[in-house]
């Protein structure tokens, strides 16, 4: 349908023939518990899309197989209601198989698509020259090792995880680093570019505000206590430990540390603390809460 594709936008088979019919899928990989069970969201779009294009540069029967038409955004909606008065046919029911096997003369030479029709409540077999899959979102295949080198969360899907989906939408648990776009899910044009504004405005905000602001309850060694055993390394999510060779000790960058505390109880000789969970502050909290109960049982 291109233009500038190899076929200058005619609409053609490998054999050369210009299709009669043509039947486009929806939800393929999308929707399903066998493969992914999220909403492609894109789909439904571009497959009308697709089918107002085929209309208009070709005399080609459309056949619109659907789940459901989620046309959710400005103007998607009055899209498929035209799309409906230019007499494109729209099939509600998910497609069981294609098939080159024929049951009828009529099918001879066609591809089958099978589909329950749930809106009367029959099965259908409708044969067409063309078969078109809307393939829905799927992450990128090395997100893991880019999860990794940035030091970001993944969501169970395996697509990059925000900080929070309301309040904090494209930043992520490490500062510094934004998402924006597919990569956090799936998206059409119109999103992709919102969130990439927004994310260019928090990264210049940062750095136009010449500091950051860090939270206190950061870690730090006590290095006459330490051993120099790197335990701690491994352990840290951020990567805010080293060894500082020359006093073969433990060093914690504060910039880089989030307070999360695992350190502080990995450490197997306490040389590692935490500001705001000293061990005396936790011993003077268990005090107090024991003195109050005392006061309650004595009717203080």
């Amino acid at each position: 349908m291109n233009a500038s594709g190899p076929t200058g936008g005619d609409l053609v088979l490998r054999d050369g023939r210009h299709p009669k019919t043509v039947g486009i899928i929806h939800c393929v990989g999308s929707r399903d518990r066998n493969t992914n069970r999220w909403c492609s969201r894109t789909c439904c779009m571009y497959s009308l899309k697709l089918a107002h294009l085929l209309k208009e540069h070709s005399d080609a029967e459309v056949y619109n197989f659907y789940i459901d038409i989620r046309a959710a955004g400005k103007a998607y909606e009055e899209f498929y209601d035209k799309l409906l008065e230019e007499n494109i046919h729209f099939v509600r029911g998910r497609v069981a198989e294609v098939t080159d096997w024929a049951a009828r003369p009529e099918e001879e030479g066609k591809l089958v698509i099978r589909v329950e029709d749930t809106l009367i409540g029959v099965v259908r077999r409708v044969p067409v020259d063309m078969v078109v899959l809307a393939v829905g979102m799927e992450p990128q295949a090395d997100s893991q090792d880019v999860r990794r080198m940035f030091n970001i969360s993944c969501s169970t899907e395996g697509f990059f995880l925000e900080r929070h989906p309301k309040l904090a939408p494209v930043d992520t648990f490490t500062d510094g680093i934004y998402i924006a776009g597919a990569c956090q899910g799936p998206k059409d044009i119109p999103d992709s570019v919102a969130q990439a504004g927004a994310a260019a405005a928090q990264a210049l905000s940062l750095i136009d505000a010449g500091e950051i602001e860090l939270e206190p309850n950061t870690a730090y060694v006590v290095e006459k206590d330490c051993s120099g055993c790197k335990s701690c390394l491994a352990i840290c999510p951020y990567t805010a430990i080293t060894r500082d060779e020359v006093k073969q000790k433990a060093f914690i960058n504060e910039a880089l540390c989030k307070g999360c505390g695992t350190c502080v109880a990995t450490c197997p000789s306490g040389a590692i603390r935490q500001n705001l969970f000293e061990d005396e502050q936790i011993f003077s909290e268990i005090d107090g809460l024991l003195q109050d109960r005392e006061s309650v049982s004595t009717g203080g």
